[in-house]
């Protein structure tokens, strides 16, 4: 795994996590968990990210024994989310879930998150996070985190806790600055690597892009110049999110998009200062989320357009 600081992000228990992961829970990536997977991992991308509703952690697994990548070089991630259509997970039965994960995957991934909040019963927050310190001080997990918690959330869980969570995986793009700045400066208060999906939301989900558009696409237009490579929108708005100190999981399961991402994985930083700037300071002035779900309950949002 390469220390380079650009290529891979420092996390608080004194591990490092690539920059830029693939994910297998949506689209034909979901489906197609092993060849994309491995096709991914031979591709540069050396960081599958996986969860027990997306129900292909044992793909997982198989893609990373398919592949010619040693398990060494892999970090894998995968979450706590119990069964689909099921609100929680009850108490008694996170220990045994967790452990069918590590069934599933045949290893200990570097990386395991509460899915979301709701994962533990009301009120059990707390109690579940200290599930997961007691497995990582067993030796049955590695680097352990959170996935789509707000600022409550992770204050249940920081108030007398052994282990911060490492990281807190949420939608996050310029559409979503202005909503998440109390949660992002919790996050920098304690050390907590943000971790965006959706990243691309603003070009991919977005009805029309938004102000953001024009503007990635002249930036994409002046990297493809001055490097004669081609450069698209969506390549600079992964580079700008890497240039946040935000490290990225996208999902494709389009065997050329993936081969992209793995040139984009290994990209340098081509974006000014200036244009960083200008694509943060755009982003705040709209109100965009494309999956709402708990992060936008008892979390008031901005009074801002979404257009």
């Amino acid at each position: 795994m390469t220390n380079n600081s650009t290529l891979s992000f420092p996390l608080l228990d004194g591990t490092r996590i690539p920059w830029l992961g693939w994910g297998n829970g949506t689209g034909d990536a979901s489906k197609t968990a092993i060849e994309s997977g491995k096709l991914a991992l031979e591709n540069g991308i050396h960081h599958l990210d996986t969860a027990q509703n997306y129900n292909n952690e044992q793909e997982t697994g198989e893609a990373i024994r398919q592949s010619s990548i040693p398990r060494e070089e892999v970090y894998v991630t995968s979450k706590l989310s119990g069964l689909p259509r099921r609100v929680h997970v009850p108490f008694d039965e996170i220990r045994s879930s967790i452990q069918g994960s590590l069934d599933k995957l045949g290893l200990i991934p570097n990386l395991y998150l509460i899915h979301s909040p709701y994962v533990a019963e009301r009120g059990n927050l707390k109690a579940v996070w200290q599930i997961l310190e007691n497995l990582k001080d067993e030796g049955k997990l590695h680097s352990i985190g959170v996935s789509n918690f707000r600022p409550q959330d992770l204050e249940a869980i920081l108030d007398g806790a052994k282990y911060k969570p490492v990281v807190n995986q949420i939608e996050y793009h310029p559409y979503v600055l202005t909503h998440l700045e109390p949660l992002l400066a919790l996050h920098k208060q304690h050390g907590i690597l943000t971790q965006s999906f959706g990243a691309l939301t603003p070009l991919l989900r977005h009805p029309t892009g938004g102000p953001l558009k024009p503007i990635l696409e002249r930036i994409a237009a002046r990297i493809a110049q001055d490097t004669g490579k081609p450069i698209d929108a969506a390549i600079v708005l992964l580079l700008w999110t890497r240039a946040q100190g935000v490290c990225v999981v996208t999902a494709s399961g389009n065997p050329e998009r993936i081969k992209r991402l793995g040139e984009v994985a290994v990209m340098p930083d081509l974006l000014t200062e200036d244009e960083v700037d200008e694509i943060s300071r755009v982003g705040r002035g709209i109100q965009f989320r494309y999956y709402n779900g708990q992060m936008e309950e008892d979390f008031p949002l901005p009074d801002l357009p979404s257009q």
